[in-house]
């Protein structure tokens, strides 16, 4: 029992440790890579080739006098901002980041915790943390702020409801599994979800990216109109707890999509490439190597989520609200009714 809380406490510091810094080195990667778009050099100046940028910027944030202003509710004003990121962090505990290591005769699970009810558990989690928006724009006493909150609540429901839907399709598709490790188990031997669930991915996507309010659906933080939105009224390390949790929701939602579509750990003729290079079968380097693949899948979503920021404009309220209600849930309610007629007559749902 001492032995599987220490490997358990060990995988859950490094979930915590890789979140932060994944957090901290996009900022970096987003800023360079909006300057390869519009051909300019971005962070150069901290460090070889600005990599220690993200730690200026975190200094910046943690030294720079905090400002709480004396309309606002104190408590709620200070809760906002952490409650916003330990959901984001929480939703990462779910997450197989490798294959399963044999020491001894016994199976360590690369992941913090393997939940029955997984998928019920992530789209639970994802759902609380709006509530620190909502609570950090109504605790500000700002109009702005709680125009910002609104938006981004009623972004979250109109957006959850077509992520669900998708979700089920994708959950029927694999197996009807609601555990994660199962999920990305699944597609060891077979075909990746993506295959089957190509039109599902995509309503996914579309909703993971207004699920973290990222552009063209940052309308909950939009200058032009709300000045900041709902952090409008935050400095310092409060203002870099909700830029960081924005980041750590992303990393998260990469990890999600590369797992539930692409295969998490799995590649083509993974059995075949262990097999030719001498590994068994859950040995550490068989981790080692899924957890490299399933990192790299990451990283290119996270590339993809900053691909689209530079390139689309935000969309109207009106637009979003549209897109989410008329096209993204009737098309995800058609993709769910395909899916099972499908496994209906492939013989995997019977009555």
């Amino acid at each position: 029992m001492e032995v599987f809380i220490i490997y358990k406490s060990v995988i859950a510091l490094a979930v915590f440790a890789v979140s932060l810094g994944i957090a901290a080195y996009s900022t970096w990667w987003e800023r360079k890579f909006a300057g390869l778009l519009q051909d300019r050099w971005g962070p150069s100046r901290a460090g070889k080739w600005g990599l220690l940028q993200p730690l200026a910027d975190g200094g910046k944030m943690l030294f720079k006098e905090e400002i709480i202003p004396n309309v606002s509710n104190r408590f709620l004003f200070v809760l906002a901002p952490g409650l916003f990121i330990i959901t984001a962090i929480m939703a990462g505990v779910l997450i197989p980041w490798a294959p399963s290591v044999v020491i001894n005769g016994e199976t360590y699970a690369m992941q913090v915790a393997d939940l029955n009810v997984g998928v019920i558990f992530l789209l639970s989690v994802t759902s609380v943390g709006v509530y620190g928006i909502m609570i950090g724009g109504w605790a500000s006493n700002n109009k702005y702020s709680l125009l910002g909150a609104i938006r981004a609540s009623a972004q979250m429901i109109s957006y959850e409801l077509a992520m669900g839907i998708s979700l089920i399709a994708l959950i029927i598709s694999a197996g009807g599994s609601l555990s994660f490790a199962d999920i990305v188990k699944a597609q060891d031997a077979g075909i990746a979800n993506i295959v089957p669930q190509f039109f599902g991915f995509i309503i996914f996507f579309i909703c993971a990216l207004a699920e973290t309010n990222r552009a063209p659906f940052d309308l909950a933080e939009c200058e032009t109109e709300l000045v900041g939105g709902y952090h409008t009224e935050y400095s310092a390390f409060k203002l870099g707890l909700f830029l960081f949790a924005e980041y750590i929701n992303m990393f998260v939602s990469s990890a999600v999509m590369a797992g539930f579509y692409f295969g998490g750990y799995n590649f083509p003729f993974a059995h075949e490439v262990y097999q030719a290079l001498g590994l068994a079968e859950g040995s550490i380097a068989v981790s080692v190597i899924g957890f490299l693949v399933y990192f790299t899948k990451t990283l290119i979503f996270i590339s993809v989520f900053m691909w689209v920021r530079w390139t689309l404009p935000r969309f109207r309220y009106d637009q979003l609200m549209n897109l989410g209600w008329k096209t993204l849930l009737p098309l995800s309610l058609l993709n769910l009714a395909i899916t099972v007629v499908v496994e209906i007559f492939r013989g995997n749902i019977t009555f």
